[in-house]
C-alpha cells in the first residue's frame, strides 16, 4: 500500500535500469524540474520547503493535469531537504494505512528526529471519512502532506483540509520545456545515455503527441528509441526519426507545424467551416487541430471570437456555450477536453449567423478614431458630484422604469451623431425579433407614439 524511498533510491534521482524512462528521469532535486517554474521561483512555498534541513511542514495541494510535475515535485522537495518520503495512493489505501503512515512519521520524529514527507496520490478518490483521517497528522505537523489532484479541489478536497493547505496550481509543459525534458533524457546516464540520435522533426513529433504532459513525451521517447535500435544496422547507428515516432506510437503524425502554412490553413477552414454553417466538415478540423497537438486554449479562443462574432446576437446563448468550453478545456484537459470543444463547434457551426455586433463596434471606433463624437449631452452626465447640478449636468434626465414600457423619449448620442445607426439587426434568428423591437424602441427615442412590445 505505501511506497517508502528512504534516500530516494528507485524513485527519485535514479533508480532501476529496467524502470521506465520516465521514473528514471525523475528529478534528485527543485534545480532539475522543467516547467512550473511560476510555483519554483526563489522564497516561494516550494522552494522554502526544499531547504536542506528545512523544519517548515506546511503542506501543499498540488493540482494540475497528467503528467505536468505532481509526483516529481513532491519526491524532489524531500529529496532535497532530506526527508523521509512516503507515497500512498488513493486509489488503493484506506484509512488503517493512513493512520499507520501518521504512527510511524510521529516515531521517527520522536525517535530519530527524522520528518516525513507523505505524498498522496489522487486525493480526489478518498472518501470525507479517508481525508479526514489526514486531518491529526497535518495539523499537528507530524508529516508534511503534500497531496495531487487532478480535479478541482473545492469539490473534491474537504474544507477543513484545504484551509490547512497551500493550494498550488499547475500548468500543462510548455513546449520548450518538452523539448528540452526529451533532450535531456536522450544523452542524460539515467536516460538513453546518447544511445540514439534524434532529429528536429522526431522531436517536434513528440512534443505534439505529448500536449503538456512530461510523462507521455518521456514514453514516446523511449517506444521510438527501441524501435530505432531494433531497425538500426548496429546499436551505434540508431537514429529517430518522424516516421520512427509515428511507427512506435502507432499513430500517424499530421503534418501541422504551428508556426507554419498547416496551422494557418486548417485553422482557417475551421472557422470558415463554422461560419458557412457546416457541422460536420468544423468537426473534421477541429479533430485535425487536436491530433496535431494543437493547444486546447487556443481553439477555445477561437470558438469564443467566432460566437461573438459571427453569431452574434442571432442566438445570443452561442458566446456562454463557447465560454463554458473554453473553461472545461481549462478544468480537465485533454483528451476529455475534446468533448465540450466539439459541443460548443457544433453549436456554434449550428446556429443561425449575423456578424451586425461586429460591423456595429468596429463602425463605432471608427467614428471615434477620427474624432467624430461630440460632447455628452448634458442630461446625460453625472450629477452626483458637488457643483455639478450648476453646471446643469442631469437636468431633464427622463428616468426609463418611469415611462411605458422603460423606454422615454430622450436623445443619448452626442448631438454630432444624432441619427446615426451603429447596429442594424439581422434577419436571422433572435436577431429578427431584436430587430422589430428596436425599430419600435428607436421611433419612441425619436418622438414618434409607438409602443417597442
Amino acid at each position: 500500500m505505501t511506497q517508502e524511498m528512504g534516500a530516494l533510491v528507485g524513485g527519485f534521482g535514479g533508480g532501476s535500469p529496467t524502470a521506465p524512462l520516465a521514473v528514471r528521469m525523475r528529478p534528485r532535486g527543485l534545480e532539475e524540474v522543467v516547467g512550473q517554474q511560476h510555483l519554483l521561483r526563489a522564497g516561494s512555498a516550494l522552494r522554502n520547503l526544499a531547504e536542506p534541513g528545512s523544519n517548515i511542514t506546511q503542506s501543499v495541494i498540488l493540482w494540475g493535469p497528467p503528467g505536468t510535475g505532481k509526483t516529481t515535485l513532491a519526491g524532489a522537495v524531500a529529496y532535497s531537504s532530506d526527508r523521509r518520503f512516503v507515497e500512498l495512493s488513493a486509489v488503493t489505501a484506506g484509512v488503517r494505512d493512513v493512520r499507520r503512515v501518521m504512527e510511524e512519521a510521529l516515531s521517527q520524529r520522536d525517535l530519530y528526529g527524522s520528518a516525513t514527507v507523505l505524498f498522496l496520490d489522487e486525493i480526489h478518490r478518498f472518501t470525507k471519512a479517508q481525508q479526514d483521517a489526514l486531518l491529526p497528522g497535518v495539523e499537528n505537523g507530524w508529516v508534511t502532506l503534500i497531496a495531487a489532484t487532478t480535479e478541482n479541489p473545492s469539490f473534491s478536497i474537504i474544507t477543513p483540509l484545504l484551509s490547512r493547505s497551500l493550494l498550488l496550481t499547475l500548468q500543462p509543459l510548455e513546449e520548450s520545456d518538452l523539448a528540452a525534458l526529451i533532450d535531456r533524457a536522450v544523452v542524460d546516464e539515467r536516460g538513453l545515455a546518447g544511445a540514439v540520435t534524434l532529429d528536429d522533426a522526431a522531436r517536434s513529433a513528440m512534443v505534439r503527441l505529448a500536449q503538456g504532459d512530461a510523462r507521455r513525451a518521456l514514453t514516446a521517447l523511449e517506444a521510438a528509441a527501441s524501435h530505432a535500435r531494433a531497425q538500426a544496422a548496429d546499436e551505434t547507428g540508431a537514429t529517430i526519426s518522424a516516421e520512427t515516432v509515428a511507427e512506435s506510437v502507432d499513430r500517424a503524425l499530421l503534418r501541422y507545424d504551428r508556426d507554419g502554412d498547416q496551422h494557418y490553413d486548417v485553422t482557417s477552414a475551421f472557422i470558415k467551416s463554422m461560419r458557412g454553417s457546416d457541422p460536420d466538415a468544423a468537426v473534421h478540423y477541429l479533430a485535425r487541430m487536436i491530433e496535431a497537438g494543437e493547444d486546447p486554449r487556443f481553439i477555445a479562443r477561437r470558438l469564443i471570437v467566432h460566437a461573438a462574432e459571427d453569431v452574434g446576437m442571432a442566438d445570443p446563448q452561442a458566446l456562454p456555450i463557447a465560454v463554458a468550453a473554453a473553461e472545461s478545456a481549462q478544468l480537465i484537459g485533454l483528451p476529455e477536453a475534446r468533448i465540450p470543444l466539439a459541443e460548443a463547434t457544433i453549436y456554434i457551426a449550428s446556429a443561425p449567423k449575423s456578424n451586425a455586433v461586429i460591423r456595429a463596434i468596429d463602425s463605432a471606433m471608427t467614428d471615434v478614431r477620427n474624432g467624430r463624437m461630440g460632447p455628452v449631452p448634458k442630461h446625460l452626465r453625472d450629477a452626483h458630484y458637488a457643483g455639478a447640478k450648476q453646471h446643469g449636468h442631469g437636468k431633464g434626465y427622463k428616468y426609463p422604469h418611469d415611462a411605458p414600457n422603460s423606454v422615454a423619449r430622450q436623445q443619448h448620442l452626442p448631438d454630432e451623431l444624432v441619427g446615426v445607426r451603429y447596429y442594424e439587426p439581422g434577419p436571422n434568428g433572435y436577431e429578427r425579433t431584436i430587430g422589430e423591437r428596436l425599430e419600435k424602441i428607436r421611433a419612441i427615442l425619436r418622438g414618434d407614439n409607438q409602443s417597442p412590445r
